[in-house]
């Protein structure tokens, strides 16, 4: 608004210049006395004011046009090199994004040929270097995509994708160390890289590092969101309390309670905590911290801590709390399980019996062994006992520590074969992988079909096999023309009362790739006989 306001200013000021200009002629006069020594009577010239301003402003503008010509002679060679340079860019630039979109389509061929072209045209762009070296990823040249990625770790913009490249190829060719030096460097670089911090607590929980994986997780908390902060806190103190748990009691206990208080439900801190706190004599505590986890999440290490709360309690005592606390879940496995193992270490096999008796129908592993040791209990019957352990053989698993196809014994703060933090989870294993039911053991039977041989006729004359319709199509099979000709060898011979059933067994799928078109079909020896609706029909 300012400009356009002085703007209108000096123009009505021009024009006021000029039209007083106007009104009042004049002349200008112009005396150059060595004109008039030269050339006597010239030394005085007589312009008017009017054409005076005109010269001038003539002059102005030729000066002007003459001095851009020569602006733009001198600096043609420059304009030349920067349309060149530019012209260069966008082609390098065309390349790159060509190349880029040639290896997400997985077409090497187009792939190498842009980044040829691109490391031609600009071999010192980032993106270029990305290019090249995805490249080489995506033929299988681990050598040159490695020497890509540390060209760029060798520049300051380039080097966490750098880094980032030389921690992927390292893990890809099994080199823990390169990869944990790889990854420690680029958290130290950046802490915001959240997959350089996940490796590297990663590493840490390999190693049992678990001081070191607290301090790192204190250094990530403002990228993580509360929840996750909390748990992962709580796993890792776990650990740490698990690892001192020997050596320094307090320390322990200290930790276990503090995880306890970020994550009520995390099972194995639970058990820590009710272990030492009962040890302390703290044993109204200690239940109390069992039974907000039980409920939660009911375990057999939960229900073995209030077993041995207090030591020295007789078998009905501690019958008694675990019935307490089976009542906290009702119906579930777990709490059936303490309840029948408590029962039977009281000598209360009827409770025993009672307990599990909702789990004998399709009785899992524990259950199985447990009834096992029932019976050698109660009975001293070795033969039942046997029979249930034959059971046990074949019954559905139990859940167990497992993470990654790795099954433990115990609880472990991340998974053993990939270091991935809080990954052990206390499941059956493999399950939810099958989408179809178990294979039964007793399929139901297959209703055969009946093919007779038909006595052998002359080869000259074959008779013609007229098939006889169900009732609902004897109309169609009365018209002559609904006949066939028949092989002479063989008849089917179908009955209306007798319908065949093709049931096919129950099995577990094979689950494919998209691109993988499964196993090979079998070759059959016998006749095939191709489903229809209905009786075959017969077309004349």
């Amino acid at each position: 608004m300012t400009r356009i306001v002085l703007f209108l200013i000096a123009v009505g000021l021009i024009a006021v210049g000029v039209a007083l200009a106007i009104d009042r002629p004049g002349e200008v006069i112009i005396t150059w006395p060595w004109l008039d020594q030269v050339w006597p009577g010239h030394g005085h010239i007589k312009i008017p004011l009017m054409a005076l301003a005109g010269l001038i402003l003539l002059a102005m503008a030729l000066i002007a046009i003459i001095w851009a010509v020569l602006r733009a002679i001198f600096r043609s060679p420059f304009a030349m090199r920067a349309h060149s340079r530019r012209r260069r860019g966008e082609r390098a630039y065309e390349a790159i994004s060509r190349g880029l979109l040639a290896i997400g389509a997985g077409d090497l061929a187009a792939a190498r040929a842009h980044t040829t072209e691109a490391r031609r045209l600009a071999p010192a762009e980032p993106l270029s270097l990305l290019l090249h070296a995805q490249t080489a990823q995506l033929s299988g040249d681990r050598a040159t995509a490695d020497d890509a990625f540390r060209t760029m770790v060798n520049r300051p913009d380039t080097k966490a994708l750098g880094l980032r490249g030389l921690f992927i190829e390292a893990q890809r060719r099994g080199d823990t160390a390169s990869a944990h030096a790889f990854a420690e460097e680029a958290a130290r670089d950046n802490p915001s890289l959240s997959w350089a911090g996940r490796a590297v607590l990663e590493f840490r929980c390999l190693t049992s590092d678990w001081a070191g994986a607290l301090a790192l997780l204190e250094q990530q908390k403002p990228a993580l969101d509360k929840e996750t902060y909390k748990r992962q806190r709580a796993v890792l103190l776990t650990a740490h309390a698990l690892a001192v748990e020997d050596s320094d009691r307090d320390t322990a206990k200290s930790y276990a309670l503090e995880a306890v208080k970020l994550a009520p439900t995390l099972v194995p801190a639970a058990a820590l905590a009710g272990r030492v706190l009962a040890e302390n004599g703290e044993l109204r505590k200690a239940s109390r911290v069992v039974h907000n986890a039980w409920v939660k999440e009911p375990h057999p290490e939960l229900a073995e801590v209030l077993v041995n709360l207090r030591f020295g309690d007789a078998a009905r005592d501690k019958l008694k709390r675990i019935e307490a606390l089976a009542k906290r879940v009702p119906g579930h496995i777990e709490g059936a399980l303490a309840t029948a193992r408590a029962a039977l270490s009281a000598q209360e096999f009827a409770k025993a019996r009672s307990a599990l008796a909702d789990h004998l129908k399709a009785p899992t592993r524990r259950v199985a062994l447990l009834m096992a040791e029932i019976e050698r209990a109660e009975h001293n019957d070795e033969g039942r006992a046997r029979e249930w352990i034959a059971r046990a053989v074949n019954a559905a698993p139990d859940p167990v520590w497992t993470a990654d196809g790795h099954v433990s014994d115990r609880w472990l703060p991340a998974s053993p074969v990939t270091g991935r933090l809080d990954a052990v989870e206390w499941r059956v294993p493999l399950a939810g992988s099958l989408s179809a039911p178990v294979i039964d053991p007793a399929p139901p039977p297959v209703a055969p079909l009946v093919i007779a041989p038909e006595p052998a006729k002359p080869a000259e004359a074959p008779a013609p096999v007229q098939v006889e319709a169900p009732e609902w199509n004897s109309a169609a099979a009365a018209k002559p023309e609904m006949k066939v000709e028949a092989k002479p060898d063989i008849t089917i011979e179908a009955k209306p009362d007798i319908k065949p059933e093709f049931k096919a067994e129950p099995i577990i799928p094979l689950v494919h790739a998209p691109d993988d078109p499964g196993p090979d079909a079998v070759e059959e020896t016998g006749p095939v006989i191709e489903p229809e609706s209905g009786w075959r029909k017969i077309f004349g």
